[in-house]
């Protein structure tokens, strides 16, 4: 077992309630983790629906869905680590979050003895990304998240190349037969800023010239009422595009279909970071925010982002702030062809 200041860990509690992104980040580390510690248990508790992302999760690794409502108000988080202390009895806790609920239950927990290991954000330097417009690349999400392990002398174990190295391909009755020769395309065109979002009709442009490939399919993903309506006219239109959005599934059907296509193409989103759980190459589409943050995908190339160096970019971290100009030109002077021509290129590399 794992000493921590000549303490043996047994049970370790990891954190992260954040947004779907965020937590998929979190899978290339904490896997390789639990499989290199294999006498030490871990909880991850999170948000209920990324919870549902876990497949093949290493058999030391516990996940929960928490559903927050029952723990709101200040005295919540305190009552939630006071639960899940007295139902796993943690020697340690790896906060991957870091907010106002994380630190209520790092107090609750160190007042019984809880040893506590806290991810550094780094937000002044990802600050001085959008305040100087610097390019130097800040330490990247991924290697915080491992010395949050590092701080609790855990070992954080080999590389991390796929999910499906933890337990083989994922069943999902949602993967149709992909025919010999056939190349899947994967776009998701939403995200939950504007500042991360590539125009729609300027992306229909781009799944019309792509759906004229030979052998092509293209599948649009996506989630809720708005954007199942947005792609509805052109899964439509065309007899070699199926919208996801359409059809009930769960994100390891997700993580399925994904594993089988030959590329994607998405925003800095949640979906680039699905993506890279399964090794797909994704063409990543930046615009508000910029790779240099530290959110880049999981092993994702360089190479095969879209984006316009200009002045007033990187404007925001996370994509939430409104353009200064109002017309969000860092996206939408983005042409439809310089997207095509590396989707091309990755197929080209790949075949």
């Amino acid at each position: 077992m794992e000493k921590y200041d000549n303490k043996v860990l047994k049970t370790v509690l990891i954190t992260h309630f954040s947004a779907l992104g965020d937590v998929a980040m979190a899978i290339p580390i904490v896997y390789p983790v639990c499989v290199a510690n294999p006498k030490v248990n871990f909880v991850l508790a999170t948000c209920q629906a990324p919870a549902t992302m876990f497949v093949n999760r290493p058999s030391n690794l516990t996940v929960l869905g928490v559903d927050l409502d029952k723990y709101k108000m200040l005295c919540g988080p305190g009552r939630l680590a006071r639960n899940l202390q007295h139902r796993y009895n943690f020697d340690a806790m790896a906060d991957l979050h870091s907010t106002l609920r994380t630190w209520l239950m790092k107090r609750s927990l160190k007042r019984r003895g809880v040893t506590v290991a806290t991810i550094d954000k780094g937000s002044s330097e990802k600050k001085l990304l959008t305040s100087v417009k610097s390019r130097t690349p800040v330490t990247t999400i991924h290697e915080r998240y491992r010395n949050v392990f590092r701080q609790l002398g855990l070992k954080t174990g080999e590389e991390f190349n796929s999910i499906i190295d933890y337990g083989g391909e994922i069943d999902s009755p949602m993967v149709p037969v992909k025919a010999a020769g056939e190349r899947w395309i994967a776009i998701a065109p939403f995200s939950q800023h504007k500042g991360k979002v590539y125009p729609l009709e300027q992306m229909r442009l781009v799944i019309a010239s792509l759906s004229t490939m030979e052998n092509c399919h293209i599948f649009l993903f996506g989630g809720g009422k708005e954007e199942r309506e947005a792609l509805d006219p052109i899964m439509r239109r065309y007899s070699n595009v199926t919208s996801v959005v359409h059809i009930k599934h769960s994100l390891a059907d997700e993580l399925a279909l994904m594993r089988h296509c030959n590329v994607m193409v998405t925003m800095d989103s949640a979906n680039m970071h699905l993506a890279s759980l399964v090794a797909l190459p994704v063409v990543s589409v930046w615009g508000a925010t910029h790779p240099s943050c530290g959110f880049m995908g999981w092993h994702q190339a360089m190479r095969d982002t879209v984006r316009l160096e200009l002045e007033c970019r990187p404007c925001s971290v996370y994509g939430n702030k409104k353009c200064r100009y109002g017309d969000y030109h860092c996206m939408r002077d983005i042409s439809p062809e310089l997207i095509i021509n590396k989707v091309k290129k990755v197929l080209q590399r790949n075949d």
